[in-house]
């Protein structure tokens, strides 16, 4: 059976636009830390409000319209990360068959002295997120959402959608893992 998609009134959909232009900044920030890379945080982005798009008849106008969707973003996420097919791991020095039917070696491209690859390495930004992405993903999400995005406790539960308590104990572990990760970065 085949079901018809109600086309969002005019009124919903400009309510809709006006709510991701007014939060598009903090929904990258937390989809990027999420995910570890441009790419793959504006492709988060965009499934995720495609979702809040198609389920905004049940977003209650008057509350956080951000914390609604980064828990649309997170759902987004582990429903990605459930998906994704596990890596068949290959040797770098295995030949490839081109298909001519061919060997061919493999041209493995050194990014180390691109320019851009060095002002990130030399910015603090690139080693936090590294360490950030080394976390669990429980772990890491609360310290995105209460850190860098300034979500209360309360909010930051309602978003992971677990107790407080929890929060506050994953928040804890989380920064002393990012304390562990960046203390050879800061002293050295």
């Amino acid at each position: 059976m085949f079901s018809v998609r109600k086309k969002q009134p005019e009124k919903s959909h400009s309510a809709f636009e006006e709510l991701v232009r007014r939060h598009e900044a903090s929904i990258y920030r937390v989809a990027y830390r999420l995910t570890g890379n441009h790419e793959d945080a504006e492709d988060l982005v965009q499934e995720a409000l495609l979702e809040a798009y198609e389920s905004f008849a049940r977003f209650k106008i008057g509350t956080y319209f951000d914390r609604w969707l980064f828990r649309i973003l997170r759902n987004t996420y582990i429903d990605g990360m459930r998906s994704r097919p596990k890596l068949a791991l290959e040797s770098l020095d295995a030949a490839r068959i081109s298909e001519e039917g061919t060997q061919t070696a493999r041209e493995i491209v050194d990014w180390s002295n691109h320019p851009e690859t060095r002002m990130l390495a030399e910015t603090l930004d690139e080693p936090i997120q590294q360490a950030l992405m080394a976390l669990p993903d429980d772990f890491r999400l609360v310290v995105i959402l209460s850190d860098i995005e300034g979500l209360s406790y309360e909010e930051v539960s309602q978003v992971a959608g677990c107790p407080v308590g929890t929060v506050r104990s994953r928040l804890h572990r989380g920064r002393m893992l990012l304390k562990d990760k960046l203390h050879a970065y800061v002293t050295g």
